[in-house]
């Protein structure tokens, strides 16, 4: 059985950069589980072959629990210099400089995870286009409307669905 964990990161009161929480919650529905509130992280309902988790920044300290993890797929908001409505890509253990909004990438998420705690799991960034990072918590209709697709790319990553 391979365990995979889907982390959605990103701010949830600047509109479109709070996809991930969207895209996990989506996620859930879709498998049966009960919605994250906005103040959850879901790390009290980790344990499942699927499992999600959303924070607000990457930061070192979820190295530990990515590092227990076979699959990590993270999800995140993009703006514009991103062609792709969703960008798919392999995502390596190294350390690497990390965005501006962003305390960590997800490669060093993987490299903290692989030299503190020998885990190596494989790593996939799915990026979101998002077009509206002003203040409030709603997603745009553009980046609302991509939400489904995300989840059947997970889907179809983790289990063989398509949605």
């Amino acid at each position: 059985m391979t365990q995979t964990l889907v982390v959605g990161f990103g701010n949830v009161y600047r509109r479109d950069d709070g996809v991930g929480f969207v895209v996990l919650n989506a996620l859930r529905e879709r498998m049966g589980r009960l919605p994250l509130d906005l103040d959850e992280c879901g790390y009290d309902d980790l344990g499942h072959e699927l499992d999600t988790l959303f924070v607000h920044q990457l930061v070192p300290e979820l190295a530990e629990t990515v590092a227990q993890y076979d699959r990590v797929i993270f999800v995140d908001a993009h703006v514009g210099v991103i062609p792709d409505p969703i960008r798919e890509e392999e995502v390596t253990a190294r350390y690497k400089s990390a965005t501006v909004s962003h305390q960590l990438h997800p490669c060093s998420v993987l490299a903290l995870a692989r030299d503190l705690y020998g885990g190596r799991p494989r790593g996939v960034l799915l990026s979101v286009r998002g077009y509206d990072f002003d203040f409030g918590d709603e997603l745009s209709p553009q980046t609302a409307a991509l939400v489904s697709e995300c989840v059947d790319r997970i889907l179809a990553e983790t289990m063989g669905e398509t949605g």
